[in-house]
């Protein structure tokens, strides 16, 4: 039964008498000042996105680099650190401060502790759904992976905390890489009549037809709400297409008008975008695509604290991000009145699990299921001195441990690792257990290859990923951050033409040669022909850390940058 407003509170009197570990900031009161969100207007939803499979509470450190250029710059999300507090208002070293940005991170961790974890949600959720009749729980995507026990049970697990935790409709990215027939079983036996799996944009190769339903129309007290589903359009791009052969993906976005005009005729007052875009893709797709009133976004992790107002010729669409790692909530609540949105309220929450009691029924399917694999999961590897993070435009640490390990083990010159987003943080001195790797790097096509590749086809490699992320048009976008790079050193110069960002690239301090062959370590290969080309990523990082079992902080290999200084996406 969901939580009255009496009883959450009398819940977290109940905990800081018991000597739950609340600080004095973090109090009952605090609490209700922090997750206690007046209902507004008669259509209410709640988002979350790229929880990446993460079900127990969790660090994560907001990136400290996040680019902005040309018209992005100095816009939302692409303000980290203190302008980012300055421009919302937010004292530092606050928890709402320490939510939204990486400023003295290992400290304020400490103080205000872990965030996420599904019982935690669950709890606020249930919160906001009694506070709120008819609300409904929508997620992004990014659901199915990023943990090892999704990996091992193939997406099962987090389909049933899905359920469990009250998700109403959902589309996908990272669910993909299971592959088509797990997914298409997944969707039609197991989500079938308790979640809505949407994304029109996916269709079959040969004839085109929807591999989905498009949309879902909701009734939320008396009001119609079409919810269309936007998958990530270059899942085939950004992982493997053998994975998912038979269907198609792309922005489709003549597609989505005929889709918006087509639910708006059907009746529908509102119409709510549930997108894995990516931020910025989403703010060009609001300019050009008229009758969206709000868009809630994934796939880039920004956790934006306020949405952004984007206005064109048909009126205006509200665009925002939810973060990741079950780390915040988003409340919208929505005024509709004579068949249109009147007036709007949003609310990002952090989930601080100091603040929020579990709930004992996900905590206990928690606990269920991961009692076969508890003694695999907590294995003891090493314990870090540094702290171990991974988010941002460049290398993180753990990122960085990750390439260590690869050249160290395979005998490699330079080394190459996915820019991810996911992954979880560690604080200095904690141990490194198996399930922390795991959660950096728990993929369907883990293989660590070892190749020779020329200088020309290394620079190639890097003005590609740079060109992915640093293009000015946001529909070429097509992943994530910066490839991470072990070995090499280089200059970018994010704001230069394609084919020129990368500059000044050397081994050793010696420059790199065209026509020279370098022996080069990487992992998560998206060709199919790289199928068992080599060991699984976790077990060379993982025979590495037993030979160290103390990680010094490391070194991080981040290219020296040009033309950015002053950029506000750059703390």
């Amino acid at each position: 039964m969901p939580l009255s407003r009496r009883e959450f509170l009398s819940v977290l009197a109940a905990a800081a008498a018991a000597g739950f570990p609340l600080d004095r900031e973090a109090s009952a009161a605090q609490a209700r000042s922090l997750y206690d969100v007046p209902r507004y207007g008669n259509v209410h939803l709640l988002h979350m996105t790229d929880c990446h499979a993460q079900l127990l509470p969790v660090y994560f450190r907001e990136p400290s680099v996040n680019l902005g250029l040309g018209a992005a710059e100095g816009q939302l999300p692409h303000v980290v650190g203190a302008p980012l507090l300055k421009r919302l208002g937010l004292r530092p070293g606050s928890r709402e401060a320490h939510a939204f940005t990486s400023l003295d991170f290992e400290r304020l961790a400490r103080r205000y502790g872990k965030v996420g974890g599904f019982a935690h949600l669950a709890t606020l959720v249930q919160r906001l759904k009694a506070s709120r009749p008819g609300a409904l729980l929508l997620d992004g995507g990014d659901t199915w992976q990023g943990s090892a026990t999704a990996l091992w049970t193939q997406g099962q697990d987090m389909v049933e905390a899905a359920k469990l935790l009250g998700v109403d409709v959902m589309t996908g990215h990272w669910e993909f890489t299971y592959g088509m027939e797990r997914v298409s079983q997944l969707v039609e036996r197991e989500l079938a009549g308790h979640i809505d799996f949407i994304a029109q944009n996916v269709k079959t190769a040969d004839f085109g037809d929807p591999v989905f339903k498009p949309f879902v129309m909701k009734q939320v007290n008396g009001v119609d709400v079409a919810i269309i589903g936007q998958a990530f359009p270059y899942t085939p791009i950004a992982n493997p297409r053998w994975l998912m052969p038979d269907w198609t993906f792309g922005i489709q976005e003549a597609e989505l008008q005929r889709l918006v005009q087509q639910v708006r005729e059907q009746g529908a007052q509102a119409v709510v975008l549930l997108s894995h875009n990516g931020m910025d893709v989403d703010l060009k797709l609001a300019s050009r695509v008229s009758g969206i009133d709000v868009i809630l976004g994934g796939h880039t992790h920004d956790g934006m604290p306020v949405p952004v107002t984007v206005r064109h010729e048909g009126g205006q669409t509200l665009v925002t991000n939810a973060g990741s790692n079950g780390k915040f909530l988003g409340v919208l609540d929505l005024d509709v009145r004579g068949k249109r949105v009147a007036g709007v309220r949003y609310r990002l929450l952090p989930v601080f699990a100091d603040l929020l009691p579990a709930d004992t029924r996900m905590a206990t399917y928690i606990d269920k299921l991961r009692e076969p694999y508890a003694a695999k999961l907590a294995q003891p590897l090493a314990v870090t001195e540094g702290l171990l993070w991974r988010r941002g435009n460049f290398n993180g640490s753990f990122d960085q441990l990750i390439l260590d390990a690869m050249m160290d083990v395979r005998g490699a010159e330079i080394a190459f690792s996915p820019g991810f987003r996911w992954g979880t943080t560690l604080l200095p001195g904690e141990t490194i257990t198996r399930e922390h790797l795991m959660d950096q790097t728990a993929i369907t096509y883990p293989w660590c290859t070892l190749t020779e590749m020329s200088g020309e086809a290394i620079k190639t490699v890097l003005e590609d990923v740079a060109d992915n992320l640093f293009n000015p048009d946001p529909y070429y976008q097509q992943g994530g951050d910066m490839v991470r790079v072990g070995g090499l050193t280089y200059t970018c110069d994010p704001r230069a033409a394609a084919g020129r960002r990368i500059l000044d690239m050397r081994l050793a301090g010696t420059p790199i040669e065209a026509g020279k062959k370098y022996k080069v370590a990487g992992w998560a290969p998206v060709s199919e022909a790289a199928r068992d080309s080599g060991p699984p990523i976790w077990e060379v990082v993982e025979s590495w850390l037993a030979q160290h079992k103390t990680v010094a902080p490391r070194q991080l290999n981040q290219p020296r940058l040009l033309g950015v200084d002053g950029n506000p996406g750059l703390a």
